[in-house]
């Protein structure tokens, strides 16, 4: 590092220079020079004892911290099964990992302090939230299935760790009871039981944490299509994007009768939806990889948190935040597990064996679940030399619009500068003769927004290009319909529906969906 001399010292020098004759060589090396050296000397050690107070002070500082941390932190054993075994061993860096998000609807945070009615919470807590985070071991898939509360799953027997005293196992039991049955462990001996795998750690946040997080991010942004506004959860929305947090994000997590079906579906739809949102301003801020900022996320948290033993550590919980912080939003999947109506009661659900077992299967065998489909074999391909004409993309019925009316803009996220003109042309061909281009930054997933009036030309243009409804939403920046076009249709006219996707329910990170209303 080079150092600029003050005037001081340039003037110094400069004496001492003058006082030797000129000419003169060799000689004694005047003495200024040696009492300089000696001055350097004590400038170093004192800077050494500086920089040595200023490191034990930091050690000090992050020694408290993570004590701090760790003691906001409850624990719980991890599986309660009465034959149930202990997960082996990972290693939270490298390992595949599965940990179990629990949601309580209970108000009472690990300070002991109650906050809401006492309406608000049901006894210990019934899991309100049931998502199993599965973290690939090359840190390239990120894959959260969702389990319905009103899943009748078989409990098995439970030893409550506070009384000793084992639960009865049932055949059928609704899955969010197990918590009631000493605690977090239950739950899961309960997934483990119903999926064959082994879940390594979990978690379980109270409403609190819901509330004190989503105000600690700033607010996370949701979309409804109606306005919303729900006597029930408190929930109220108006039509369009909105950011939430505290109270109104806990509504959007909770309510049973906005969206959907009234029910379980709409509201793990809208949790979905809540995550990616989440998923993607973490990573836009860079949250993950700024310390202070993490720090400030995690102590906010982990007042709010139950965990075993081996999650305690906040190390753990950094080297998860690691491995998180480079996936792909696109190989983030939010799924729900496949179930069915229970045959003896309509409002209850069992799990969909032969949906179902696929997806258990990924997981056991550490596979994502948004790889591309294989490539078609090449007898259904066209070959170089061919040049058909675009014909548009079929649909079912005739559209409910004259296509030749709707102002359509094609946005071109792929990496060829030549798709968007290709979409035109397929468009042009379905009677839609509006359609502008414009080029974007490289997107996964294909996208249908629409302003107000085009709902019906919006569902016609993601039926024919094959995009779900779940990636359709309203805009009304759209000023009419807008398609995306993503990697996924980056050839063709349809869009890749990755494997599994069609027995699927659920969205990827870097989808932008939008809640329907349940007409409750």
């Amino acid at each position: 590092m080079t150092r600029r001399p003050s005037s001081d010292g340039a003037q110094s020098a400069g004496d001492a220079s003058a006082a030797i004759p000129a000419g003169a060589t060799g000689g004694p090396v005047p003495a200024g020079r040696h009492l300089g050296r000696g001055g350097r000397h004590r400038g170093l050690a004192i800077a050494a004892m500086v920089m040595a107070t200023v490191l034990v002070a930091a050690v000090a500082f992050v020694a408290v911290q993570v004590f701090r941390l760790q003691s906001n932190v409850a624990t719980s054993p991890l599986n309660l099964g009465e034959n149930g075994e202990s997960a082996l061993p990972v290693d939270s860096s490298t390992d595949p990992l599965q940990i179990l998000i629990l949601g309580t609807d209970t108000r009472t945070g690990n300070s002991g302090e109650f906050f809401g009615s006492e309406d608000d919470s049901a006894g210990e807590g019934n899991s309100d939230v049931m998502m199993l985070l599965t973290l690939s071991a090359d840190r390239e898939d990120v894959t959260v299935v969702s389990f319905p509360r009103d899943l009748l799953v078989p409990l098995p027997g439970c030893v409550n760790p506070g009384t000793g005293e084992t639960s009865q196992a049932m055949d059928l039991g609704q899955l969010n009871g197990a918590l009631g049955e000493g605690g977090p462990g239950c739950t899961v001996a309960a997934i483990n039981n119903l999926t064959g795998l082994s879940i390594d750690h979990f978690m379980m946040a109270d409403f609190n944490a819901v509330k004190e997080l989503s105000s600690t991010l700033g607010g996370v942004e949701v979309c409804v299509e109606e306005p919303v506004d729900d006597e029930y959860s408190g929930l109220s929305l108006p039509a369009g994007t909105s950011e939430v947090e505290g109270d109104q994000a806990l509504a959007f997590l909770r309510t049973r009768h906005s969206f959907g079906d009234g029910g379980d579906t709409g509201r793990i739809a809208a949790q979905q939806s809540f995550m990616a949102s989440m998923a993607r301003k973490v990573r836009a801020e860079g949250t993950l990889t700024n310390l202070p900022r993490l720090y400030s996320i995690a102590d906010t948290v982990t007042r709010n948190l139950t965990v075993d033993e081996g999650l305690s550590r906040p190390a753990e919980l950094l080297k998860i935040a690691d491995r998180m912080k480079d996936v792909d939003l696109g190989n983030i999947a939010f799924v729900t597990v496949p179930t069915e109506q229970w045959i003896e009661d309509p409002n209850r659900l069992v799990l969909d064996e032969d949906a179902a077992a696929p997806l258990f299967d990924a997981l056991r065998e550490d596979r994502g679940l948004t790889e591309e489909a294989p490539e078609p074999s090449s007898a259904a391909t066209t070959t170089a030399t061919a040049a058909p004409t675009p014909q548009a993309p079929a649909t079912a019925e005739a559209p409910a619009v004259d296509p030749g009316t709707v102002p359509v803009l094609v946005v071109n996220a792929t990496s060829n500068p030549e798709r968007a003109a290709e979409v035109q042309e397929l468009l042009a061909a379905a009677g839609y003769t509006q359609a502008a281009l414009f080029e974007a930054v490289p997107a996964e997933l294909s996208q249908v927004y629409f302003s107000t009036g085009y709902e019906a030309a919006a569902a016609d243009v993601a039926a024919r290009f094959g995009i779900p409804q779940s990636q359709v939403a309203l805009d009304e920046a759209a000023a009419g319909v807008q398609l995306l076009v993503g990697a996924d249709l980056a050839t063709g006219s349809r869009a890749v529906v990755p494997p599994l996707g069609t027995a699927l329910d659920g969205q990827t990170a870097d989808e932008v969906t939008c809640q329907s209303a349940s007409g409750l």
